[in-house]
């Protein structure tokens, strides 16, 4: 067992089984049971080669190994027992979730997701309590991922026909026009993020069959232009980077029952001259009755923790060289 990092965090290692059929089962489909424990868990679960890694705060990472190895153990003595064990661990856990964690879960087709921090659990309640709501915070915070699910939760309720997501297309030294391949092809790198959100909470055959008909649809912001969007969950994401009058253009396109969730990070701005229509309609809306403003910290990281550690290491800079 090794610490690295800081004290709080701890990073541990066991041996996965020799057999890869037992592998598999631990693993479960598509890493399906790793995903689970994952969220169960807190922790950051990564298999690599004959090992699995275990990677998260001290107290959740002691934890999660004590029940890895218990696990593990099950499905080299009694395999046939390994499903119904996973089951009754993970009912146990979720047991020990806080009250608001639970009233706030989201249930997508795929999974339950539950919120890991006080950050995500309050903007989870900001985006279920309000028609427009801006989450603003650093990578890895989860405001898209919570969005998204979010935003197909209320699909499957009814609570809206379709999901319109969009994201600035904001051109980095190349110019759209050069890339190869036909126009979706030229976008789809810039909204692969919230595919891959998609991705964990829909079956490829139904996210494949919203596309097609369009009760899903992902597109550069700019398609937005000159539409009404009634009775809709719309996603701006990135908006760090939507000018002031794309900004406007997307927040007037909103229809009856429709909803909007506008997420980004206010430092991490790619626009030449640094005029993010972010900033501005945080500044000018957030007094309005029904728009939230939701912000998220490193506290609520939720990806490798070296992320997190990266995110502060930049803002301690960023105070640094304002001071100076």
């Amino acid at each position: 067992m090794t610490r690295v990092g800081k004290e709080e965090d701890m990073r541990s290692e066991l041996p996965l089984p020799v057999e890869i059929d037992k592998i598999h089962l631990f693993l479960g489909v598509q890493d399906k049971n790793l995903r689970m424990l994952r969220g169960a868990l807190g922790v950051m679960l990564t298999p690599r080669q004959s090992r699995i890694i275990i990677e998260g705060e001290e107290s959740k990472a002691a934890r999660a190994v004590n029940i890895i190895e218990r696990l593990l153990d099950t499905v080299e003595q009694e395999p046939d027992r390994f499903l119904s064990q996973l089951t009754a661990l993970l009912m146990v856990t979720e047991e020990e979730e806080s009250g608001r964690k639970k009233e706030n879960a989201i249930f997508t087709e795929r999974q339950k997701i539950l919120p890991r921090s006080e950050g995500q659990s309050r903007h989870i309640s900001a985006l279920r309590s309000h028609s427009l709501t801006f989450g603003l915070g650093p990578a890895g915070s989860g405001k898209t991922y919570l969005a998204v699910a979010c935003a197909v939760e209320a699909l499957r309720r009814g609570a809206v026909r379709r999901i319109i997501m969009a994201r600035p297309a904001v051109e980095a030294g190349e110019k759209l026009g050069f890339l190869p391949g036909d126009l979706q092809e030229k976008v789809d790198p810039y909204l692969r993020p919230v595919y891959d959100a998609l991705d964990e909470m829909l079956s490829r055959k139904q996210l494949l069959q919203y596309q097609e008909s369009g009760v899903i649809e992902v597109a550069p912001l700019a398609f937005m232009r000159g539409r009404t969007l009634s009775k809709a969950f719309v996603l701006l994401d990135e908006a760090q980077n939507a000018t002031q009058m794309q900004m406007k253009m997307l927040l007037t396109r909103l229809g009856e029952q429709s909803r909007c969730v506008v997420t980004g990070d206010l430092t991490q701005t790619d626009l030449p001259d640094g005029g993010s229509g972010l900033s501005m309609a945080v500044r000018i809306l957030r007094d309005i009755p029904d728009v939230a403003v939701s912000y998220l910290s490193g506290e609520d990281i939720v990806r490798h923790p070296l992320v997190k550690a990266i995110v502060e290491a930049y803002e301690g800079e960023s105070e640094s060289s304002k001071r100076k």
